[in-house]
């Protein structure tokens, strides 16, 4: 029997702890609750952890410092809960690698639903970007290694990156040279729960340029073509 999914909540506040993890486990999740970065860090250590509810307003280390060191050296997914409902703060949290943002109050039933969506997307790709022969797919500078979902510099160095970061690039590795608007790219990384306002894949392309040290004034990898889309104009090889 396949064992149930992890899922790790990280707030500072007992009575959201509890209910939180007392409904997640009626609907068939593991679930460890700690109240702060350092029983974050202690519970990763101990085993494996599918899905990461993580608080903002921490004491210590705040949500947005934990997860911004957690893209340092894990791709777990991490969905981001406030206080504050403002855009400016989404914006921010996804910039520093979270998979999703949820402003409190909120209801139990639409973070549990926020948790399955981003499991089944973590779990499964397009149909175009299914699992390949090619363990490395190489482009400019770079190689991406599909087996441990990180990048690989020409020097060596290791680049892991979020849940969302990694199927976006894959889209683009999949489509090079070709245009790609936003809602072509939405769709294909968010598919049926996308929001048709959502802005987050403008951030999240801006978040992979980043990664791949492209210059967003002038980028030279994923390039913007005014009123279209967005293109990797670059050459993709695959490698075993």
């Amino acid at each position: 029997m396949e064992a149930p999914d992890h899922i790790l909540i990280v707030d500072d506040d007992a009575e959201i702890r509890d209910l939180l993890s007392q409904y997640l486990v009626k609907s068939g999740f593991r679930v460890t609750a700690v109240a702060d970065g350092r029983g974050m860090w202690q519970a990763l250590d101990a085993g494996r952890t599918d899905l990461i509810v993580l608080d903002v307003m921490l004491p210590g280390d705040d949500g947005l410092t934990l997860c911004r060191n957690l893209r340092a050296r894990s791709d777990t997914p991490v969905i981001m809960l406030t206080a504050r409902g403002d855009e400016t703060d989404r914006i921010v949290g996804l910039e520093m690698g979270a998979d999703d943002y949820l402003a409190k109050p909120f209801s139990a039933r639409e973070l549990l639903a926020r948790i399955k969506a981003i499991l089944r997307r973590a779990r499964s790709l397009p149909e175009n970007l299914q699992a390949e022969r090619a363990r490395h797919l190489h482009f400019a500078d770079w190689a991406l290694d599909t087996a441990h979902r990180h990048l690989v510099s020409a020097t060596g160095v290791v680049t892991p990156l979020s849940g969302a970061e990694y199927r976006l690039l894959r889209i683009f590795l999949g489509h090079p040279n070709r245009v790609l608007n936003r809602d072509q790219l939405v769709d294909l990384t968010q598919g049926k729960e996308a929001d048709p306002l959502d802005r987050s894949i403008d951030v999240q392309v801006s978040r992979l340029r980043h990664r791949l040290n492209d210059d967003p004034r002038e980028p030279r990898l994923i390039k913007t073509v005014r009123g279209e889309g967005y293109v990797l104009a670059v050459t993709v090889t695959e490698a075993a």
